[in-house]
């Protein structure tokens, strides 16, 4: 439909499919923190079994797994190392020194990317001047990268190095899926290289919420125990499990539906006068600049919004732009259109 909203904010804001919703209505539940919801124990040892893991926690966002594994593996006073780009460094509020009184020591590289070589370089030798190395976090895919995917043999190098120094290593997998799709890999193929993987299910999988934590059985206890001291224990939470596996079933394979809109997204905005696509778009993401005299990325939002299309500002002349299930092939071909009758009007004017 022509008036119909096309919203590539993000790909949290997708709805439960009518079929998730029966799901959850149907759903077995009981009291998670007392242990017997079946539909939670059910979750948590499907994807223990997908990342080839011993154990896994549900919790209700990818913000508290992160933070979760991350208090889990270190103590006040220790360094992590991630890359500057990292999302538990730029969205999650200051957690890591606040929940878990640890500095955090950034490497670079492109897309959000690094490899051994600083692994090794950020390490602290052990000393009482020093806080203590402890832990290394990867992102994968990357999302201030673009959804940039981590090679598995860069993965393979990084844990390599982070392993021979005494380093435990977390995985945020909150796009894992997404990764998985692109390569043909098994998101265990990924998490044997990790102590533990965080992953989500309100992104591409379409859920309306939910995380899971994985690894060996000791830390996830350890997970557990956090959670409810983060606030994060729910009851009968099996009605938001149930979506979780419904999109484990149905929802994965269809990414790769998301990933082909995204490349088509940036073709054609990329062929639009005054916009640049600055980095590769080889998952669901794409980011596109466009030039200072067609107004700042605020304001192409704003002009955008008012014809139906929503989309992030992430610089002064950067917007993000993100397929998910709510978005079909039409809806992007009607985006490119819209981008283009937005910014040649602004240029009709500035003319």
């Amino acid at each position: 439909m022509a008036d119909q909203v096309i919203d590539l904010r993000s790909d949290t804001v997708t709805r439960p499919t009518a079929a998730m919703r029966r799901a959850m209505a149907e759903a077995e539940v009981g009291d998670d923190v007392l242990g017997d919801d079946p539909t939670v124990n059910r979750l948590e040892s499907r994807v223990a079994e997908i990342m080839g893991k011993e154990a896994a926690v549900f919790v209700p966002s990818g913000t508290m797994a992160n933070q979760a594994a991350i208090r889990a593996q270190t103590e006040p006073g220790d360094e992590v190392i991630a890359h500057s780009d990292s999302h538990i460094i730029n969205y999650e509020t200051g957690a890591p020194a606040a929940l878990s009184g640890v500095m955090v020591r950034t490497a670079s590289g492109p897309c959000g990317l690094f490899d051994a070589d600083q692994v090794e370089s950020l390490h602290r030798p052990l000393s009482d001047h020093f806080p203590r190395s402890a832990l290394v976090v990867v992102e994968n895919t990357q999302n201030r990268g673009g959804g940039a995917i981590w090679p598995i043999v860069q993965v393979e190098r990084v844990s390599r190095a982070a392993r021979g120094l005494g380093l435990r290593l977390h995985l945020d997998g909150a796009r894992l899926w997404n990764a998985c799709a692109a390569t043909g890999l098994a998101p265990k193929d990924y998490a044997q290289h990790f102590d533990t993987v965080s992953c989500c299910f309100s992104k591409g999988l379409g859920a309306p919420a939910g995380s899971c934590v994985s690894g060996n059985a000791a830390t996830m206890a350890r997970v557990h125990r956090f959670r409810k001291m983060l606030g994060g224990a729910m009851r009968q939470a099996g009605v938001l499990a149930a979506a979780c596996l419904h999109a484990l079933d149905h929802h994965r394979e269809r990414l790769r539906d998301d990933h082909a809109n995204a490349a088509r997204l940036a073709a054609g905005l990329g062929a639009i006068p005054g916009v640049s696509i600055p980095m590769p778009v080889p998952t669901n993401m794409v980011f596109f600049e466009v030039e200072r005299r067609l107004g700042t990325a605020a304001e192409v939002c704003e002009r955008l919004r008012a014809r139906g299309v929503l989309a992030l500002p992430t610089g002064p002349q950067r917007v993000r732009a993100v397929c998910h299930l709510d978005v079909s092939a039409a809806m992007i071909e009607r985006a490119i259109g819209l981008v283009g009758e937005v910014l040649a009007g602004r240029h009709a004017m500035a003319g």
